[in-house]
């Protein structure tokens, strides 16, 4: 199948209408995976649910990311309250700033404040004298314009303030489309923020560089993944977080790109496959033995160093072995549930099993049945081809209501998760959880021993939880405890 990318777009469709992408289901890995639009199977069908507790927004994800380039400016043109996460950001920015020897400073981000008068008669001044101020007050190396759901439906011409902008303003300035109402899939915002830098920062590549884009979330394992690749004879190049925008112009010139997450990379990697010719490294993720073998060997075969790889592995193998035994020894017969993201989920479920954890139930928070270049996610295909075809998986837009339900029925010894606003609700049932907050936890052959023993701890250290449950009253109903977790999804829905 032909990649869905059209990078002479100004804006980038969302993941619903360009992947077929879901946010309700329930059945299990085998039909997922057969569903796959490039596997010649069907189209997956969404299920609408009837009733729900939360919902995130596209614009949320957006902003994360794109506050933590080193030495760009973001106006939001958008109702204040649109922008309430930016402490968040900025705190998370200034982690990474210390983190990195760098010195003290906030995000560079202006709101343009529009009002309800704003929804009438349009802020199209506002957000002009917003761009000045941005690049007066930051002097930024380019300028990302966000869109809102109110710049959204009133129709506000971002395009063309932007156009009138850029003739006075001597830096890229780029819209970034990411109306919360467009899409139920907040990763929607990743895709608008990757579409922004590709059509507005990057260059046609001048040379070859022997550097690696790895994309990320915060970067903390940088010296684990600079010595890892140093084994090539390749240096990472950490994106997009604490990139500088000279960074991302020379993405092009990479030797290819590599991840941490297949759901947050996807786009960027296979558009600059299509466009520039960049390798996209497509095996599933360095999470676990077999992801950790599989990236590995994906990287020597690319660089035409597959010895190197296989030495290492072998290398890796052997010192890991003893406290791996151990490890499954300790482990063998835990039952878990794992809700996380998309690839994370279907990473983590191989990556339990290899502690000789029984998944008796995965959730994803949405699911992308193909990737940008027509393919099946490579973590899926992988669990379908291991025989895991008929363990039980849901997508769930992270309601709470039907997770709780879940465990309450299944009672697991063991839940796995990536958002803390879902992990606590384990912990309340009496159930042990972990909070994947580090996208690098478990990356590597010590990185998935340190994730194992992590798993120990808090499977032979349950008093605070014991206690916990036993002083909390659950807001849910007996009734609804009684129900099918998935009584409130319809049956016919988008396709």
């Amino acid at each position: 199948m032909a990649f869905k990318i059209d990078l002479e777009n100004p804006e980038v469709a969302i993941r619903e209408t360009r992947l077929g992408s879901i946010t309700g289901y329930n059945g299990n890995i085998g039909e997922i995976a057969a569903c796959a639009e490039g596997a010649g199977g069907c189209a997956l069908k969404n299920r609408e649910r009837q009733f729900s507790q939360m919902s995130a927004c596209s614009s949320g994800c957006a902003h994360t990311y794109l506050t933590r380039i080193a030495d760009a400016a973001i106006v939001n043109h958008a109702p204040v309250g649109c922008i309430a996460d930016t402490t968040v950001n900025n705190a998370e920015y200034k982690w990474g700033r210390k983190a990195r020897g760098l010195g003290r400073a906030n995000i560079r981000l202006i709101n343009t404040n529009m009002t309800e008068n704003d929804t009438v008669f349009g802020a199209a001044e506002k957000l002009k004298r917003a761009i000045r101020e941005a690049y007066r007050r930051f002097n930024p190396k380019a300028i990302f314009v966000t869109t809102s759901c109110v710049s959204g439906i009133i129709g506000e011409d971002i395009l063309s303030i932007i156009q009138a902008a850029r003739a006075e303003i001597p830096v890229p300035v780029a819209p970034v489309f990411c109306e919360g109402f467009k899409s139920q899939i907040w990763a929607s915002g990743f895709d608008a923020v990757f579409h922004a830098i590709l059509t507005n920062i990057v260059k046609p590549p001048q040379k070859k560089s022997n550097k690696m884009n790895m994309i990320n979330f915060t970067g903390s394992a940088r010296k684990k993944v600079q010595e890892m690749l140093e084994r090539f004879g390749v240096e990472p190049v950490f994106m997009v977080p604490f990139s500088t925008i000279e960074q991302l112009e020379k993405a092009s010139e990479a030797l290819a790109t590599i991840s941490i997450c297949g759901t947050l990379s996807g786009y960027f990697g296979h558009a600059l496959e299509k466009q520039y010719g960049v390798p996209y490294v497509k095996s599933i993720q360095p999470h676990g033995i077999a992801g950790t073998d599989a990236w590995l060997r994906a990287i020597g075969s690319l660089l035409g160093k597959e010895k190197i790889a296989e030495d290492y592995i072998r290398e890796e193998h052997a010192k890991i072995a003893d406290e791996l035994a151990a490890l499954r020894q300790s482990l063998k017969g835990t039952r878990a549930v794992v809700g996380m993201g998309p690839n994370y989920a279907h990473n983590y479920i191989r990556l339990l099993e290899e502690f000789s954890i029984e998944v008796v139930w995965g959730a994803s928070w949405h699911y992308d049945p193909i990737y940008d270049n027509g393919k099946i996610p490579p973590a899926v295909q992988h669990l379908a081809e291991s025989g895991k075809e008929e363990l039980p998986f849901s997508v769930v837009d992270q309601q709470v209501y039907e997770i709780v339900n879940l465990l309450n029925r299944l009672k697991p010894d063991l839940y796995i998760g990536r958002h803390p606003g879902m992990t606590v609700w384990a912990t309340k049932l009496g159930i042990p959880a972990i909070m994947v907050n580090d996208e690098f936890s478990a990356y590597g052959y010590q990185g998935f021993l340190d994730f194992g023993q992590r798993i120990l701890d808090i499977m032979t250290n349950r008093n605070f939880i014991r206690q916990l449950s036993e002083h909390t009253r659950m807001p849910y109903t007996d009734w609804w405890m009684e129900q099918d977790a998935f009584r409130f999804l319809r049956e016919t829905g988008r396709e």
